[in-house]
């Protein structure tokens, strides 16, 4: 018994100095795991790509992306909850994650207060879009469809409770309509589902469109903005259109419960570089998003007020609150 307590307390000690500032002065010396909570191929996982590349010289180490999409970021957040607090697991994380997901369900199978706020990364431009052949030039006409054939239209999602689901949920409140959710696990998996017409309509980042827009399979009926896109100038905003419901969804950086403050202080001075960095802030110009790196401090603070706002804008949909039950 007394070899056995020593082994274990060895390892306590050997888990202990791992965690220690002193060890975060050599952190990383190893391949980085980056849990990104949405499908391969959507807008915010070419992004983490694209960041991953500028993001290795800074920090000495590879980052591996693993993309662990579906059910509105839940299955990213228990991932993300279950993984060691050793600063080799960080967690690309969104709005649905932290702010609507514990509003909105109990028996969550992670908690994100527990998460470790790194930093924001940016916030999302979206769109309210329709397949190419519905009859439907604008948002008049998409609501004169919808009240025509009630349950005739579906709607993809990023499962129940997401961002998306909860602005179908409130069209059909406001629009007396039965319009169906389809959850899929990112926005290029729901943009490839409108062009082939499995689903009619969509809100969801604009950046994910953009090809299929050009290519006259998908078209954008609105912008969510305070004012018109200077690249779709055309297009009107929600509220111009009549669809007065307020919320933008955002991207950012968590870490494990238990991961050294030190260790989130250099990875995020590694991210704000990078999504400071011109060059990197044109690219996300082009996938229709705005850069917005925050320190630890200022990311917690936001996520707080974020959380406030999610609740608020469940009450305005008429969302119940429900208990999580894994598909």
């Amino acid at each position: 018994m007394r070899c056995l307590a020593r082994i274990c307390a060895g390892a306590f000690i050997a888990a202990s100095l791992a965690l220690s500032p002193a060890a975060a002065q050599t952190y990383p010396d190893k391949p980085i795991r980056l849990i990104v909570s949405i499908a391969a191929g959507s807008v915010t996982d070419v992004i983490m790509r694209a960041a991953a590349k500028e993001l290795e010289p800074k920090l000495g180490q590879p980052l591996v992306i693993e993309n662990r999409g579906g059910a509105a970021g839940i299955i990213a957040g228990q991932a993300c909850a279950q993984s060691a607090g050793d600063g080799y697991t960080l967690c690309v994380i969104y709005h649905s994650t932290m702010s609507y997901n514990p509003v909105q369900f109990d028996k969550l199978p992670y908690n994100a207060d527990e998460l470790v706020p790194v930093t924001r990364l940016f916030f999302l431009t979206e769109g309210l879009f329709v397949n190419a052949e519905l009859p439907a030039k604008n948002v008049a006409e998409l609501r004169a469809l919808a009240q025509a054939k009630p349950d005739g239209l579906n709607y993809a999602t990023l499962g129940n409770g997401s961002f998306p689901d909860l602005f179908r949920v409130w069209l059909n409140n406001q629009w007396g309509t039965k319009i169906v959710g389809v959850p899929y696990k990112g926005g290029g998996p729901a943009a490839q589902a409108l062009a082939a017409n499995e689903v009619q309509l969509t809100r969801f980042g604009v950046g994910n469109f953009r090809g299929l827009m050009d290519a006259g399979k998908v078209r954008m009926l609105a912008i969510a903005a305070d004012q018109r896109s200077k690249q779709f100038p055309d297009v009107p905003t929600l509220k111009e259109a009549g669809l007065d419901y307020p919320g933008q969804g955002w991207w950012g950086l968590a870490a494990p419960k238990g991961t050294p403050a030190a260790v989130v202080e250099k990875v995020n001075a590694a991210f704000v570089a990078v999504f400071s960095d011109p060059k990197f802030t044109a690219f996300l110009d082009k996938q229709l998003v705005v850069p917005a790196p925050t320190s630890p401090a200022a990311f917690a603070a936001f996520l707080k007020e974020d959380r406030k706002a999610a609740e608020a804008l469940v009450k305005i949909a008429n969302a119940p609150r429900k208990e999580y039950k894994p598909q």
